[in-house]
């Protein structure tokens, strides 16, 4: 199954100092509806000019991409063989982030970045407590 064919441009900021421009574009070679974890399972390709991209940007991409939040989406395997610009992944597309909190596993959803926000402030407001 082809699907589109989207470009991105990402602004990735490590330090005030450090901008870096990252340029991909995202192709869906695969959709499988998962209805009883109401999830999809999608396998896709991601073509870069330089490094292999970060899996947070590839996430945020994939979900532009998929119309989804960031959140909902959960980046399982990313593939690149050495010497090539090319990166094949798994990802797995929640109908909302409170189900991806339900089924993943806690080391998916720290990789992936999800419900931190929430476990921050969390700590913030215990920390206040106290």
């Amino acid at each position: 199954m082809d699907g589109p064919t989207v470009g991105f441009e990402i602004l990735l900021a490590a330090t005030g100092a450090f901008t870096a421009n990252v340029t991909m574009e995202i192709q869906i070679l695969e959709e499988d509806d998962n209805p009883m974890l109401h999830r999809t399972d999608v396998r896709f390709e991601v073509v870069h000019e330089d490094a292999t991209p970060s899996r947070l940007s590839v996430r945020d991409s994939l979900a532009a991409t998929l119309n989804k939040d960031a959140d909902e989406v959960v980046i399982h395997r990313l593939d690149t063989k050495y010497g090539m610009r090319k990166t094949v992944g798994y990802a797995k597309v929640y109908d909302t982030a409170d189900r991806a909190q339900e089924v993943e596993q806690e080391y998916m959803l720290e990789r992936n970045k999800i419900g931190a926000d929430e476990a921050e402030e969390g700590a913030d407001a215990e920390a206040e407590e106290a």
